[in-house]
């Protein structure tokens, strides 16, 4: 770790540091693992002037989660920057094991996350999904949301990655027709079977979040896209917030986003899939 950075988290913590340890952190981060002599924390590395406010943004988003679900949430202790080397300090959280109950638990809790809503879809600002942009401006109903908010930008800049899609007005067209006209839901975001773990207490937590007043079937399909969760969290999930009719027809809808995302930050392999979702909405 970067010693001045290791030195203004030191202050700022006013405990003496121990050690630390990397963990993995994916593509976009240095994440550690630091130990001071009461407490264990994580902290989070990257270059500030290559992803702005990106800590901010999960902060903010951390904080929104904890505010308004009973998920086990990191804390957030501190955020600054040091030489263009941004930093994101919380709390450590050890792993435990799922207890028999875990999917009930974790639906419940995503139902009631979703419940939180307000007036408009969006969020008062911008954020990430992985390393690209995240957009966030608000929208009255969840179809404008969906395609000016996620859809667009997503092809616009596969376009610039050289991947053209034609005739994406008539697609949005049929795209906002088969969206429910729920109002928003707070949503995790980015709920891959990664961004959750199990705490000691067999307690599911949230982490990673790309958090957005949104419709709350997209956290359901992306839940669905990689696997990872068992068809009893989506049973239970129905039982306390059941979803619009026919909500399972839109799991590919709302994974085309997320797809378009990988695209994006990948390359070619998940180009069939994106051309096969539109070619399923567009007929």
């Amino acid at each position: 770790m970067n010693q001045q950075v290791l030195h203004t988290i030191t202050e700022s913590l006013g405990e003496n540091i121990q050690g630390f340890s990397p963990l993995s952190g994916g593509d976009i981060n240095e994440v550690f693992f630091l130990k001071t002599t009461t407490e264990n924390y994580v902290v989070k590395l990257n270059h500030a002037n290559s992803f702005p406010k990106m800590f901010e943004a999960e902060a903010n988003g951390l904080q929104l989660l904890a505010k308004h679900s009973s998920f086990v949430i990191p804390e957030v202790i501190n955020i600054g920057e040091v030489d263009n080397l941004a930093f994101l300090v919380m709390s450590y959280i050890p792993s435990g094991q799922k207890k028999a109950d875990f999917s009930k638990e974790f639906a419940l809790r995503l139902a009631e996350l979703h419940q939180t809503s307000q007036d408009n879809f969006g969020l008062a600002h911008d954020n990430y999904i992985g390393s690209l942009h995240q957009y966030n401006a608000s929208a009255s109903n969840a179809s404008e949301f969906y395609i000016q908010q996620r859809l667009q930008p997503q092809f616009e800049l596969a376009a610039n990655n050289g991947f053209n899609f034609p005739q994406l007005e008539a697609f949005y067209e049929r795209v906002s027709s088969l969206i429910p006209d729920e109002k928003p839901s707070l949503i995790h975001g980015d709920l891959w079977n990664g961004n959750h773990m199990v705490d000691m207490h067999g307690k599911p937590v949230l982490i990673d979040p790309a958090v957005a007043f949104a419709p709350r079937e997209m956290d359901l399909a992306m839940m669905k896209l990689f696997g990872g969760y068992d068809t009893s969290v989506f049973e239970h999930y129905h039982t306390i917030f059941p979803l619009e009719k026919d909500w399972e027809s839109r799991v590919e809808l709302f994974q085309l986003y997320y797809l378009l995302v990988h695209l994006n930050l990948f390359g070619r392999s998940y180009l069939g899939a994106v051309e096969s979702i539109i070619k399923k909405i567009s007929f």
